[in-house]
């Protein structure tokens, strides 16, 4: 009888549920197992030898980014910065049917006996069960993203919205509040995931109530404050947020900051202003249980050709492979070798650009970023 340790490590490999392949560097499939050949219908003969970044699988992320270039690749990044995966990442692979397989991914580097990276591992299995609800979950949240504004040659606005899961904790939203008045909020809830998202809802809602109060932002943030503090009733949630007004007439900008991320206020030479307003974030603590939670807004002039940056955390706490935390002085680095503000806002590049500077295989927290140009 034959044991255990006298088997051929690629027929245990065979014998699990989930996908397994291997590859070079270069990302030459060596060994493609039984169950990849099953889920995806591709036959090892089909595979082996052939680079994955020839688009046999055509991965995609939750996003839409094709995953057989460069830096979207989880397998690519797993090579390149040594990491593995600690939870599964969702993928959507191309059957060999044509049909879109959802899929969770792990992924780790493999090693020769000196420790130098050679290649790469990657584990797979279909996400059939619970994919649907979430995107169903997606596409209400993403419905409750609010860009509500009318055409007007004096202001255009961008957003990029990347939850680190299907659905995040990130909230915005934007409206003309009367004429010449517009208000925005950009709101990042504890987390990420479904829990925050449930409370982006709760967020959207007290907008749909109350956004009218932002022509006077202090009164907006003291009434959202309370509002929060009353639906998470000490369950440790907050969100940290930034809401204002902005006044096309006067040229002028008003806003209130709540434990947020600094604004970035751009002008056309290229030099900008770092916007701070001290303020508790929402929810956190009840304004007569804390002094410090009374909202003070701030005031700023506005000329023609500046844009307002604001932006979540996920934009700048972002760690390189030296533990060093990217940081608003970062993201301005960034901005500036894309010849930003000339070129405007854009999205697709500073998403990479931001990748590029961390060492993990994914932006680790939900990312979303406004741009309001004058």
């Amino acid at each position: 009888m034959t044991g255990p340790h006298e088997l051929n490590i690629h027929k245990i490999i065979d014998s699990l549920s989930d996908g397994v392949y291997v590859c070079t560097l270069d990302r030459t499939i060596t060994y493609w197992s039984k169950s990849a050949e099953r889920i995806t219908g591709w036959t090892s003969e089909e595979v082996i030898g052939r680079r994955c970044k020839e688009g046999i699988l055509n991965h995609v992320d939750k996003d839409g980014h094709r995953l057989c270039g460069e830096e979207y690749c989880p397998l690519h990044r797993s090579m390149l910065t040594g990491m593995r995966s600690e939870t599964p990442l969702l993928v959507y692979a191309k059957g060999k049917n044509g049909q879109r397989i959802p899929m969770e991914v792990s992924v780790a580097p493999v090693r020769n006996d000196e420790g130098e990276i050679v290649g790469g591992v990657e584990t797979f299995r279909e996400a059939h069960g619970f994919i649907n609800d979430l995107e169903m979950a997606q596409t209400i949240q993403k419905l409750a993203l609010r860009a509500d504004l009318p055409d007007d040659d004096r202001i255009s606005v961008t957003t990029c919205y990347r939850p680190k899961d299907i659905v995040g904790g990130d909230y915005y939203a934007l409206k003309q509040l009367a004429e010449d008045h517009y208000g925005f909020i950009l709101a990042d809830v504890m987390g990420h995931g479904i829990s925050a998202a449930l409370y982006t809802m709760h967020l959207s809602s007290l907008w749909d109530r109350y956004s009218d109060l932002l022509l006077n932002p202090a009164e907006f943030a003291g009434v959202l404050n309370k509002k929060l503090q009353e639906i998470l009733r000490g369950n440790e949630y907050f969100a940290t947020a930034a809401c204002g007004c902005i006044n096309l007439r006067d040229r002028t900008l008003e806003f209130v900051g709540a434990g947020s991320e600094a604004l970035l206020l751009w002008h056309k030479d290229g030099t900008y202003q770092r916007l701070e307003s001290a303020g508790i974030p929402f929810g956190l603590i009840k304004d007569t249980a804390y002094k410090g939670a009374v909202y003070k807004k701030v005031a700023v002039n506005l000329e023609a050709g500046d844009s307002l940056l604001v932006f979540s955390d996920g934009a700048v706490e972002i760690l390189n492979a030296g533990g060093e935390i990217l940081g608003v002085a970062g993201l301005v680095n960034l901005l500036r070798k894309m010849d930003y503000p000339a070129t405007g806002l854009q999205v697709e590049a500073l998403e990479e650009e931001l990748l590029k500077s961390s060492n993990a295989l994914r932006l680790e927290d939900d990312l979303t970023v406004i741009e309001i140009r004058f």
